[in-house]
Formats: structure tokens, C-alpha cells, sequence
């Protein structure tokens, strides 16, 4: 089938097979490799992209399914060299270890504070739900989020 998508503010019209994951096409056919594969079950949300601003797992999507639509992806969400604030906060708060859902994490991050720009700890840890870090206790990726909606963690010290 032919689609046309456009992936971090430029247009692309391919051909795929119907049955071709929204990842695989951002990965292997756009290069687009900071969209992670990790379960390939949409268990984990290491490949959360923005699909006209809202977050999906994009190992849930088919390509197909995306034809017409604007996706965005780790790699177009900067500004050239400069990071958005969740990046920034990200970065600042050490909330990655590894770094392998650092991607995903950071999508539904943004996707969360673009609904609700000042969540309390408890909306942020709700609103994260469904992306897994197996690295970390999440309390760095909480405080992450929160400084990036402007506020700081309210409970816990500073975890290494």
C-alpha cells in the first residue's frame, strides 16, 4: 500500500506491506532508530512516538494506520541542538540509566505535559504507567517530569 506520513516535520510517500509495524517502517525504512524496539507486545513503551501530538506505542500501530497522520520521534523532538525541557530535565535529574526507554519515556513524558502541564507526583507516575525502566526505581524520572512541568518532587530524597 502506499502512504504518505509525515515523520519530524518532513513528508515521506513509500510503499509497505499492510501488515508492517509503524516501527519498523520509522526504523528501517526512515532510519528513524531512536524509536526502540523492545517487546514488540506494546508491553514495554520503549517505542512511544507522537502520532499528531498524542502518544502510541509504535509497535501497536501499523503503518498503514498512520498514512495521512504526523508522527514525531526522540529524534524530532529537539530543536536542532537545543533540547525541550523534558530532555533538559531528563538529562538534569539523571533519569535514565541504561538509556534504552529513555526514548519512549521522554515521548510520553511530553505527550503527558502537553495534557496537563502541572500533574501532581501521583498524575505523573499514573500518567507514565505503561512505559517500563528496568535500570532504574523511577523516582529520578518522576522528579524528571515534574522539573520539566516547572515543579520539584515533593517526597523522597535524591536517589544515585
Amino acid at each position: 500500500m502506499k502512504i504518505t506520513v509525515t515523520v519530524d516535520g518532513t513528508t515521506y510517500t513509500d510503499e509497505v506491506e499492510p501488515r508492517t509495524l509503524l516501527v519498523h517502517h520509522l526504523r528501517e525504512t526512515l532510519g528513524k532508530t531512536g524509536t526502540v524496539v523492545g517487546c514488540d507486545t506494546s508491553n514495554c513503551g520503549a517505542c512511544t512516538v507522537l502520532m499528531d501530538g498524542r502518544s502510541v506505542k509504535s509497535c501497536n500501530v501499523l503503518a498503514v494506520q498512520a498514512d495521512g497522520h504526523e508522527v514525531t520521534t526522540i529524534e524530532g523532538l529537539a530543536d536542532g541542538e537545543t533540547l525541550t525541557p523534558v530532555q533538559e530535565a531528563f538529562r538534569d535529574c539523571h533519569a535514565l540509566q541504561c538509556g534504552f526507554c529513555t526514548p519512549g519515556m521522554i515521548m510520553q513524558a511530553t505527550d503527558l505535559l502537553s495534557s496537563n502541564p502541572s500533574p501532581t507526583e501521583d498524575e505523573v507516575r499514573h500518567g507514565m504507567e505503561g512505559n517500563l525502566c528496568r535500570c532504574t526505581g523511577y523516582h529520578n524520572i518522576v522528579k524528571a517530569v515534574l522539573q520539566a512541568s516547572g515543579q520539584s518532587a515533593t517526597s523522597g530524597g535524591e536517589q544515585s
